[in-house]
């Protein structure tokens, strides 16, 4: 029973934490308004696209769609479109861990939906109704594309970081970290449930774990869902939690171009971040008037 809570504490602290922490973000003061373009809540986002650079912009009427900035953020998160455009040989190793990942949460919510069914009466096999054949044969197929691809990238992504020479001279401790606690929990997975390729092993878990009955005392599955249980509570403090920061990094800072107009929303915000205090003490040499250090003559080797 004691590792059914503990999933289960895992699961909210993750939706918990990651909650606060987009809460912290907007309620951030205003950013410094780079008016970086183009701007694709706007008309002819293609070529510029602020409305600000029409004569006499603040004589017009302003028209925005937050669809259109919608579906260009989830070309972002959903295909990391800037890293293909820039990085295309690093993309195909990143995207296969993200995919999987996106795969995983899916077969997270079929399992859920089927376990629900079974516990609600019905059944899920071969020789079940439409429902239940169709959660039977979906959640292999996408648990084992899942699980494929995000060790494989995990994986491949390590290997990359520790040839590569420049990629190695800018990858922290706490990256590699990171990586290898994906390749380990999606591995341990992958073996988990293996010795039952529908995987109606893992679909009988999470029946347990819905309703609080104890899971069985495979250390293989005990390791898993200790290791899983520790990724989901530290995602959301760790660098991995830019899937929080997504949505304010272009939606209140990249294509944040609201005009500034006297006694305007911005207006008000500008006033209030002129108060705003910082929270975290820092220090510098050059905050104590010790000046810029004195430049020293290249040594000789």
């Amino acid at each position: 029973m004691l590792l059914v809570f503990y999933a289960i504490l895992a699961m909210f602290l993750f939706l918990a934490i990651s909650a606060y922490k987009a809460y912290k973000y907007a309620k951030m003061p205003i950013h410094g308004r780079l008016e970086l373009y183009p701007v694709p809540k706007e008309k002819g986002h293609g070529h510029g696209g602020s409305y600000m650079e029409e004569q006499e912009w603040w004589t017009k009427p302003r028209e925005t769609s937050f669809a259109s900035e919608l579906v260009d953020m989830l070309k972002e998160m959903l295909f990391i479109k800037k890293l293909f455009q820039n990085q295309k040989p690093f993309w195909w190793l990143s995207y296969a861990l993200h995919l999987g990942i996106y795969f995983i949460i899916a077969w997270t919510i079929i399992l859920t939906m089927g376990a629900i069914t079974q516990l609600s009466g019905g059944t899920v096999a071969a020789d079940s109704g439409v429902w239940g054949k169709l959660l039977f044969y979906v959640t292999p197929l996408v648990g084992w594309i899942g699980f494929m691809l995000a060790s494989f990238g995990a994986l491949t992504l390590i290997i990359r970081r520790l040839t590569d020479s420049v990629l190695r001279k800018y990858t922290t401790p706490q990256e590699y970290f990171n990586l290898l606690l994906l390749f380990v929990v999606t591995i341990t997975g992958a073996l988990v449930w293996s010795s039952d390729i529908t995987m109606s092993n893992a679909r009988e878990a999470m029946v347990n774990v819905l309703s609080f009955q104890p899971l069985n005392g495979d250390p293989l599955l005990i390791t898993h869902i200790i290791l899983t249980g520790f990724m989901l509570i530290y995602i959301p403090s760790s660098k991995m939690s830019h899937y929080v920061g997504k949505f304010f990094t272009f939606h209140k800072v990249l294509w944040d171009n609201d005009p500034n107009l006297p006694g305007s929303k911005v207006d008000e915000m500008i006033r209030q971040g002129a108060n705003y205090k910082p929270q975290n003490k820092w220090s510098a040499p050059h905050i104590a008037g010790t000046g810029a250090p004195a430049e020293q003559a290249p040594t000789k080797r």
